[in-house]
């Protein structure tokens, strides 16, 4: 058996004694190096010993205090066996060295009274502990990954039944099929289906900070022009208290570094979007109120990429794509208020290119292999009311077309939150 004796600090460094040299030889235990308290562990990771001999035969109040400290940094869970040859020690040192993962102990008086025998049977109780406790340890671990793992296939089970609406057998399937098909654990996978839904789900809310964005000045126009002035009140005070929720929500997620700053920028953006809306309507307040606005739609957009990016599964981006929709139905109708109320030409400019990216990124939801007859039929009846949309942009200097446009950028919204919620709970998203 290899062994590393460790001998008490001596101002030359650690030599080995002869007679207790010949002992160890005698008892068949192979000597790999001798080290001193301070490189006790260091020496033991070097030359990767099946067992350490601690040889201590005078201990004092400068040896033993720095043999427990230098024991201390495997927290009673060493990579061998350990066995310590002393002298006498007080029941509190023993039950410290048995803490710190000492596991036999030979009373020794001096050197020349040791002898062989007494180490090989040293040598072997530590040798029998140390394997026994190691088997527990894994057969400890073991059990803990299974329970961690159940824990990880129930809740997977329940978000696959809750979102697809199918019962336990087949969401247990589902997710074993998965197992079999990626040569994975059914824990590992499990995790990843729950990790893809939560990703999905940060991704949505992320993108709802964009829409909240431009509904708020939207509202505020509405307001100023007197267009359903106390409906537009009522969502005011619902979409910031959204706002907030979504927030807090993502605050909450424990993002990393990336993500953690881009929610910071937009929790800065909307502090200021937010006093700005506090102030009584104007048309001054108003330019003031677009501006902070963009500001939170800039730094919504970049904490939806960088979420999409960390979740690093190539399915969000379709939940990121349909979220987008939300937001530019209330950019158009925002846009066009403001170009109607202010009169101003970069509200108009905005129009078209606003219209040409709905445009494509709907027909880029039709043409998308990620469907349902849910979603199909939701897609149908988004094309549906963004041509009445379209319509109130148009006629937007009578008072018929500017009610038209606020009914169906709504529309659009409520439409495309349901059909947000149906891409994030699809099979491909979740199992993706």
């Amino acid at each position: 058996m290899s062994l590393l004796v460790v001998l008490p600090d001596e101002p030359a460094g650690p030599v080995l004694p002869v007679a207790l040299a010949n002992a160890l030889s005698e008892a068949g235990l192979e000597v790999l190096g001798v080290a001193g308290s301070a490189s006790f562990a260091r020496q033991v990771e070097a030359l990767a010993p099946r067992q350490a001999l601690i040889w201590l035969p005078s201990p004092t109040p400068v040896t033993t205090p720095a043999l427990f400290e230098a024991l201390r940094a495997w927290a009673g869970v060493p990579p061998c066996a350990l066995s310590l040859a002393s002298a006498p020690l007080s029941a509190a040192q023993h039950d410290e060295l048995v803490a710190l993962g000492v596991h036999a102990w030979l009373h020794i008086d001096a050197v020349e009274a040791v002898d062989a025998a007494s180490l090989a049977a040293l040598a072997a109780r530590a040798q029998a502990r140390w394997q026994r406790e190691s088997a527990l340890r894994t057969e400890l671990e073991n059990l803990r990954t299974r329970m961690d793992e159940r824990k990880w296939v129930d809740r997977a089970k329940g978000l696959l039944m809750s979102a697809r609406g199918i019962g336990e057998d087949e969401a247990f399937g589902l997710l074993r099929g998965a197992a079999m098909h990626a040569n994975l654990r059914l824990g590992e996978v499990s995790r990843s289906v729950i990790e893809a839904a939560q990703w999905a789900d940060a991704i949505n809310r992320a993108g709802q900070l964009r829409m909240l964005s431009q509904r708020l000045v939207r509202l505020a126009a509405q307001q100023l022009a007197g267009i359903d002035a106390q409906r537009a009140r009522v969502l005011r005070t619902q979409s910031a208290e959204r706002v907030q929720h979504n927030l807090d929500h993502l605050a909450a997620l424990g993002l990393a570094a990336t993500g953690a700053q881009a929610l910071a920028e937009a929790q800065g953006a909307w502090t200021g979007l937010s006093t700005a809306l506090a102030a009584r309507p104007s048309a001054a307040g108003l330019t003031d109120i677009d501006q902070r606005a963009e500001m939170l739609l800039a730094a919504a957009e970049t904490l939806t990429k960088t979420l999409e990016a960390s979740g690093a599964r190539r399915a969000l981006r379709i939940v990121n794509i349909c979220g987008r929709q939300r937001m530019r139905a209330q950019r158009l109708a925002k846009d066009a208020l403001l170009a109607s109320v202010l009169k101003e030409g970069t509200a108009h400019a905005r129009l078209v290119p606003t219209m040409d990216e709905f445009e494509a990124a709907l027909l880029e939801l039709e043409r998308a292999p990620l469907s349902t007859s849910e979603i199909r039929a939701s897609l149908a009846s988004a094309r549906d009311e963004w041509l009445r949309l379209v319509g109130g942009v148009r006629t937007l200097d009578s008072a018929d077309g500017r009610a038209a446009l606020v009914r169906s950028s709504d529309a659009l919204v409520d439409t495309f939150e349901r059909l947000t919620a149906s891409y994030e709970h699809s099979l491909q998203v979740i199992m993706s």
